[in-house]
């Protein structure tokens, strides 16, 4: 807590603040949920009168050691009492130790905090403490146990269509750039620079919107919904919703790494969500190799099934998984196929085989040491990055080593600002605090507005926003839905 900004944070106890409906609203339904799932597949209920109904087919558990059986109903009663203990505004208590070392971190605060309510707390701290997976920790038979793993992939399958889009795209980029090194159209250097910031600037807003997925928030979104939030027509429309757009800065720094012919060109993804997100990510971060842009790329999971849709080291094999063998996952029913009494179109041999190219090209790049997985406890730690130099040297030391380091998300950028009460025109270089300026990193943000903080806007922006939504309850309830973005970019190597 002595490392963060001394300027207010976002409160749960604040009901002009997404926070209080966050407290109040979103998470109890994803408890009610989880616990559902949960509920049924551990005890084999068939009818529960929840928003989990959707998942009885899941009534028959695969779970018949008695002891796995006693530990599962334990979860279910942990679950159950943390959602209660939510609704009715208890205090905060401290973390079971289940092993690992950021549990003590996480009491020692609560401890400093005096023990809070659940409305009457920091927003960032409240949420990074719903650490569902401390109760599977504790356990012998759910240890490694991913609650939130079927509906990562349940989102990913709703992305068919997209999917498909971006490999064909990819691969018509990938083969270009690796077997002409040029691009369609660029004649000169000059021209072929331009043409590189603007396949940039393309292939990273694909990752920006990558976001609009976030299942914590779209808990009820079905397939349909997903093809009308993605594709190329949906990016171009919701270009004039990027509120900042620092990517001339980003591109700028890797390309003259690339010019100046670097040996060591790293660049580092700290990643957010799992499903169709990881998938964009991924699809960067070799666009980046391909394109010479970067000679490696680190990729920063959680080391945990955090919260809903976080990425784990798992769901990377997951992923890889279903690009393997498209055609059995993609032809699969889904759960509304179930409902509807329909049943998927399978993929052409088209399909299948561009989104099995990306198999083999990110296997390949991996195999090579281009794409490297490596995950670190800070990223669920219960408070902001302003700690990073000091909470964790040797991680910070690490990225200094990188070209650009870019955080995903809503939550990452939270965590980045300190989810401070800022002045919306505080520019971003302050509002990052140690990671700015002289630090040593370049930081760029890719962020879906999901939450209150926000900087780096022109004077009024703020304020034309909100005239704009109609809104004049004195929320800032246009930051909430994800329809707007940012892309920030600070240059702390300078």
């Amino acid at each position: 807590m002595e490392y963060d900004t001394k300027t207010p944070q976002w409160q749960t106890s604040d009901k002009l603040s997404f926070a209080y409906p966050s407290a109040r609203d979103r998470w109890p339904v994803i408890l009610v949920r989880m616990l559902t799932k949960w509920h049924m597949k551990t005890i084999q209920l068939t009818e529960i009168k929840t928003q989990g109904i959707d998942d009885v087919h899941r009534a028959v558990s695969d779970a018949t050691d008695p002891v796995a059986q006693k530990e599962g109903k334990a979860i279910i009663e942990q679950l159950a009492k943390l959602k209660y203990e939510l609704q009715h505004n208890r205090n905060l208590t401290p973390l079971e130790e289940d092993g690992y070392p950021d549990i003590a971190e996480y009491n020692k605060e609560l401890e400093q905090r005096g023990s809070p309510q659940w409305f009457d707390v920091t927003w960032l701290y409240s949420e990074c403490y719903i650490r569902m997976s401390n109760f599977f920790k504790l356990s012998t038979k759910w240890k490694n146990y991913d609650l939130f793993a079927k509906q990562k992939m349940s989102g990913f399958h709703s992305s068919r269509r997209a999917v498909i889009e971006l490999a064909t795209r990819y691969k018509d980029i990938v083969t270009q750039l690796e077997t002409k090194h040029t691009l369609q159209g660029a004649k000169s250097p000059e021209e072929l620079e331009q043409a590189e910031k603007v396949l940039f600037s393309e292939m990273c807003e694909i990752c920006l919107w990558g976001n609009a997925t976030d299942l914590s928030l779209m808990t009820n979104l079905s397939s349909v919904d997903f093809s009308k939030i993605q594709g190329a027509a949906a990016r171009k429309a919701s270009e004039k919703n990027v509120l900042a757009n620092d990517l001339g800065a980003a591109f700028e720094a890797l390309n003259n790494a690339k010019k100046a012919n670097i040996p060591d060109r790293r660049v580092d993804f700290v990643l957010d969500n799992a499903g169709f997100e990881l998938f964009v990510d991924l699809i960067l971060a070799s666009y980046l190799l391909a394109a010479g842009l970067a000679t490696s790329v680190v990729l920063h999971p959680k080391n945990i099934p955090w919260f809903v849709s976080d990425v784990t080291p798992k769901d990377f094999g997951d992923l890889l998984s279903v690009l393997a063998d498209p055609q059995a996952f993609y032809s699969s029913e889904s759960e509304d196929d179930k409902r509807n009494g329909t049943k998927p179109d399978p993929l052409s041999d088209k399909e299948i085989e561009e989104i099995q190219f990306l198999f083999q090209h990110w296997g390949r790049l991996h195999g090579e040491g281009g794409l490297v997985i490596r995950p670190n406890l800070f990223w669920t730690g219960p408070g902001s990055f302003w700690r990073l130099p000091k909470v964790e040297p040797e991680l910070y030391n690490d990225l200094k080593a990188s070209q650009l380091v870019i955080f995903k998300g809503d939550l990452n950028y939270r965590k980045l600002t300190a989810d401070a009460m800022w002045d919306p025109a505080t520019p971003f270089s302050e509002a990052i605090g140690p990671l700015g300026p002289g630090s040593g990193l370049r930081v760029m943000t890719l962020r879906t507005c999901k939450g209150d903080v926000i900087c780096g806007l022109p004077k009024g922006k703020d304020e034309e926003l909100r005239a704009t939504d109609n809104d004049t309850s004195g929320a800032r309830k246009w930051a909430w839905t994800g329809k707007y973005a940012v892309i920030q970019f600070n240059n702390g190597k300078a």
